[in-house]
């Protein structure tokens, strides 16, 4: 039975971590291993994890200060493939998951012959409505990541097919595609570090991803607010999003160096302004137009 490591990073998580490490705990998959990467976290998530957790091999790292979601996988995944770990499974320990997710997803990678796999995951808050059901990059808009099924009812239309993106909530991920491809590129800090990292994958073209629809996993996803009767409402970019999400595009755009991609920086700087204008997502002031224009700058020079 090869070996897994989970890899999870907490960062002031006390809220969700009880009901992810009951989750771990219940995988009957014998060989596996779980590390923790604590970001600097100010409240009780490494203690709850540690006094809640009854798997045999529990490794946690604490960082004094916030290393970032690039820098603390990476940190778990070096750690995880030194201890000789067949596998890594990136994961969000804002999730609950089925007993079986660690068998499902290493058993799909045997069989059907695929370095990496991806499940089905639902929305926490309701879980009959999709998050992810596959995945793509965009070649056409500078290989954008792209989410199948997202805020769909679940009846299944969808059903086991190769992707080419997939969110790093849960990704296994054999050992030998980041001995080809390298770890995440730690100046994304969070935002596009996974975007970036299949779009390395894919144009290595040693490995291929496959998504599979029959697993159980929710996923207590922050960047939708919903309102009492469940249905979805809008919400204003906070400055840190907008720093991150313009800098880090405008950074993966440059890194793929074509033709191509250049154009898309610059259609993207023209959208930029158009949303800050028209969307209503963006506090509509000077500080955030400056804000919008100083971190596209930096993914220039990043």
């Amino acid at each position: 039975m090869e070996k897994v490591g989970l890899v999870t990073i907490t960062f002031n998580g006390e809220s969700v971590v009880e009901d992810f490490i009951t989750s771990v705990n219940k995988q009957d998959y014998l060989n596996f291993s779980l590390y923790v990467i604590d970001n600097n976290s100010s409240d009780k998530s490494v203690s709850l994890i540690e006094s809640n957790s009854t798997i045999n091999d529990l490794k946690v790292i604490k960082n004094s200060f916030n290393n970032g979601v690039a820098g603390g996988n990476n940190q778990g995944i070096k750690q995880a493939l030194k201890d000789g770990c067949e596998y890594v499974i990136l994961i969000n320990n804002d999730t609950i998951f089925e007993d079986t997710l660690i068998s499902k997803l290493v058993q799909a990678s045997k069989a059907k012959g695929y370095d990496v796999v991806v499940p089905k995951m639902m929305y926490f808050s309701n879980p009959e409505i999709i998050w992810f059901a596959g995945g793509f990059l965009d070649k056409n808009n500078g290989y954008s990541n792209c989410h199948v099924g997202m805020k769909e009812k679940d009846v299944g239309q969808y059903h086991d097919c190769e992707i080419t993106y997939a969110p790093t909530c849960c990704a296994l991920i054999h050992r030998s595609v980041f001995e080809d491809i390298g770890l995440m590129d730690e100046k994304y800090f969070v935002y596009f570090d996974d975007t970036d990292f299949w779009y390395r994958m894919l144009k290595n073209g040693k490995h291929k991803m496959l998504y599979i629809n029959d697993v159980f996993f929710l996923h207590k996803e922050g960047s939708l607010t919903k309102s009492k009767s469940g249905t979805f409402i809008k919400f204003k970019f906070g400055d840190f999003i907008i720093r991150q999400t313009t800098r880090n595009k405008v950074y993966y755009l440059r890194k793929q160096k074509t033709v191509l991609a250049y154009a898309h920086i610059i259609i993207f700087w023209i959208r930029l302004n158009l949303r800050f204008l028209f969307s209503g997502k963006y506090n509509r002031n000077f500080r955030t137009w400056i804000l919008i224009q100083t971190s596209f700058k930096q993914g220039i020079f990043l």
